[in-house]
């Protein structure tokens, strides 16, 4: 039995090393649009992230029979209006000036699947209160941050220059990270899966 991850996210699987947690990467190849769609007019951003978490484990789930897969995924929202990951650098420009100002919600949900069944699932928010941001400061940070900011639906990064947009956070560091770690490694500590 290998425990994997269905994710190509160089942060999570940092964050699952770090807590000694041994996974093996598959990532997931699920059509995000169509799980997307189908919440259209949903206002449940947490339904959102968690459908998209549970889709990438069952995914690799079914190409990896027997063993167990970790999903996750976060959704990012301001003032109600959801965002995707920037289509290009002057799509993230465009992001960050929507952000300027304004509260983040940003939800992370994790899933557990095997043998194509989603056994748990979990979803946790953050609030992520954005400074004011000048033109200047978007595109000095994005001279700096592009394109690893690319595959971050909220267009930063924590653990490196990201930090700068914000005036506060309210919530868990994992979950901001992109992963409600604590709740994660309950989940396999109940089913024997790393040491209790």
């Amino acid at each position: 039995m290998t425990l994997v991850l269905a994710s190509g996210s160089t942060i999570r699987l940092a964050i699952l090393l770090a807590a000694g947690v041994e996974v093996v990467v598959d990532p997931a190849d699920v059509n995000e649009s169509a799980v997307k769609a189908a919440h259209d007019g949903d206002d449940s951003d947490s339904a959102l992230a968690l459908a998209l978490a549970e889709a990438k484990a069952l995914e690799t789930s079914r190409r990896s029979p027997g063993n167990w897969i970790i999903g996750g995924d976060s959704v990012v929202s301001v003032d109600g209006r959801r965002f995707d990951k920037p289509a290009s650098r002057a799509d993230a420009a465009d992001h960050l000036r929507a952000f300027s100002g304004r509260q983040l919600q940003l939800t992370s949900a994790v899933a557990l699947a095997c043998d194509g069944t989603v056994d748990w699932s979990h979803a946790d928010e953050a609030t992520l209160h954005i400074r004011l941001l000048s033109d200047d400061f978007i595109h000095t940070y994005l001279d700096a941050e592009w394109p690893a900011v690319s595959y971050c639906v909220g267009v930063f990064r924590m653990e490196g220059r990201g930090v700068t947009l914000f005036d506060r956070v309210e919530g868990d560091h994992f979950t901001i990270l992109g992963l409600p770690l604590l709740a994660l490694l309950g989940a396999l500590r109940d089913r024997g899966l790393v040491a209790a």
